[in-house]
């Protein structure tokens, strides 16, 4: 027992000075990871020639210059359809007109940094920062396994909250507005309203920028054109959403789970976002936390879980941004994690990040896992946890120091 005892409290020392060596606290090793995370995307998909959400993407561009409809299959270049607003056809244009190995890995680079870069400028200290890298890079490499842009998702809200800490609110609702017209994820940029003190500029900035991304692919295709994709846009996000209910491979969410769990087809899930967004909208209503920047990063967090526990429209690989959000929530509280705190930690980082992977136990993973959606059981605990935190706590700066 002793022996047993004794083993135990080295094996916590030797983790304990793995983690902290200081090789693995440099920005240059954790850069290094990130650019090999995307390297080893490119490879996967290049080898076997598995390109085909690259090819969508690419295919935005093609058929906004052509004209032909965005939001139809195209069986002769690619499976499954777009669902992203025409303004993604400038964003894909460097990528389209370069030879398809280059713009793939090009995506996956700028993809990773753009993510990279984001989580940099987070007023938090550098260990904080260097936990998120670490915590969230298996998820980062889900994601990019899919050549999704769900990391850049997650960048560009990140972004959005950045530029409004920073008082730089015209560049924040180009962020916002940006993400709203290719994967209206975006839109929840504006959660952070009430933490700007331009509230009017904010507010002009998105109507311009909303009209500057509305009118811009018109001048590279025709203004019919441009405004018919915008309702094939709606009516194509409208039947994705009724076909996501049972999807296999989607409706990974709160929703997803109850839907699947309960094999009940009749309610609407309108009553369940109802919910979800009284609580969402809770921590609102205290005021006077707003001054502390604690709970302004767990509001963040709860941004960023929110719309992937929400949308029927969630994949695996969607979770690079609710990840994101588990792994601010852990720094971002003026007080220490409790044990139970540090469990649901791990319970997220086994069952929602690892749960995809080889490594998980094939068995559960098919029988449990996806079959009921449970790779959002972890998240869903935590966003639950992090409102009642949010609603109860006290976020003024103790003990704590976030730049320490």
């Amino acid at each position: 027992m002793l022996l047993l005892i004794w083993t135990n409290k080295n094996m916590k020392i030797e983790i304990r000075r793995l983690i902290e060596s200081p090789f693995l606290l440099r920005y240059s090793t954790v850069l290094g990871v990130w650019l090999l995370l995307p390297f080893i995307a490119w490879i996967m998909k290049c080898i076997p020639q598995k390109y085909n959400n690259f090819l969508i993407y690419k295919n935005v561009f093609i058929n906004t210059i052509d004209q032909s409809n965005l939001y139809i299959p195209y069986p002769d270049r690619y499976f499954d359809v777009n669902l992203y607003g025409p303004i993604f056809s400038l964003i894909m244009a460097p990528f389209a007109i370069t030879p398809l190995w280059f713009g793939l890995l090009s995506w996956l680079f700028i993809s990773s940094l753009l993510l990279y870069f984001a989580t940099y400028h987070l007023q938090i200290s550098k260990k904080k920062k260097i936990f998120i890298y670490w915590f969230c890079a298996h998820e980062l490499l889900t994601a990019l396994f899919m050549t999704q842009f769900n990391v850049i998702v997650a960048a560009f809200i990140i972004l959005s909250f950045i530029l409004i800490e920073k008082e730089k609110d015209l560049w924040a609702a180009f962020f916002i507005m940006l993400g709203t017209f290719i994967k209206i994820y975006g839109i929840v940029g504006l959660a952070f309203f009430f933490f700007s003190k331009h509230k009017k500029v904010l507010l002009l900035s998105c109507i311009l920028w909303s009209f500057l991304f509305f009118v811009i692919p018109m001048f590279y295709s025709s203004c019919d054109f441009i405004v018919d994709q915008y309702i094939e846009w709606y009516n194509s996000l409208a039947s994705k959403n009724s076909k996501n209910t049972f999807a296999l491979m989607q409706n990974i969410s709160l929703l997803g789970m109850i839907r699947k769990i309960s094999c009940n087809e009749v309610y609407s899930d309108i009553y369940i976002i109802i919910g979800g967004l009284a609580l969402f909208f809770a921590p609102y209503m205290r005021i006077s936390q707003y001054k502390n920047l604690g709970f302004r990063l767990t509001f963040l967090a709860s941004v960023l879980l929110f719309i992937v526990l929400f949308s029927t429209g969630s994949e695996s690989s969607t979770y690079i941004i609710a990840f994101m959000g588990v792994a601010i929530w852990a720094i971002a509280a003026p007080w220490k994690r409790s044990n139970l705190d540090y469990i649901l930690l791990v319970f997220a980082f086994l069952l929602t990040s690892f749960s995809p992977s080889d490594l998980f136990p094939q068995y559960i993973r098919e029988t449990f896992v996806r079959p009921y959606a449970l790779k959002a059981l972890p998240c869903v605990l935590i966003w639950f946890k992090l409102i009642y935190e949010m609603c109860t706590k006290e976020y003024a700066k103790t003990s704590y120091v976030f730049n320490e």
